[in-house]
């Protein structure tokens, strides 16, 4: 059996910009998608915690200390709004039992906490 798991998940992004002028998508500081094993490309879950909106996009890598919601995700956040990102696994039973997710907490600037 395959079961979807939570493979990482970002603490408290904050985002810096918006622009509905784009195809939809989430940008996320780099050394934040390093840590936290997402790629460019991934589906990620975004739930932006001042409004309880959920929603699902792609991430694109952005600037550092940069978290950005583009096209129709614009609409779902405002600027200093602070998000949880949430990236899931494909995994077999076996696998999913030893499992630990990547949990990484990010400051009000976007720089992870140590």
């Amino acid at each position: 059996m395959q079961r979807i798991m939570c493979k990482s998940k970002v603490y408290g992004l904050w985002v810096t910009g918006k622009s509905i002028e784009y195809g939809g998508s989430i940008e996320m500081p780099p050394e934040v998608l390093e840590a936290s094993d997402i790629l460019p490309g991934e589906i990620v879950l975004v739930v932006n915690i001042n409004t309880g909106a959920r929603f699902n996009t792609y991430v694109i890598k952005g600037k550092p200390g940069e978290c950005r919601l583009l096209g129709g995700a614009a609409r779902l956040g405002d600027i200093g709004d602070k998000l949880l990102v949430i990236s899931y696994g494909l995994m077999d039973t076996k696998d999913a039992q030893f499992h630990k997710p990547k949990f990484v907490f990010v400051d009000e600037k976007n720089r992870i906490k140590k």
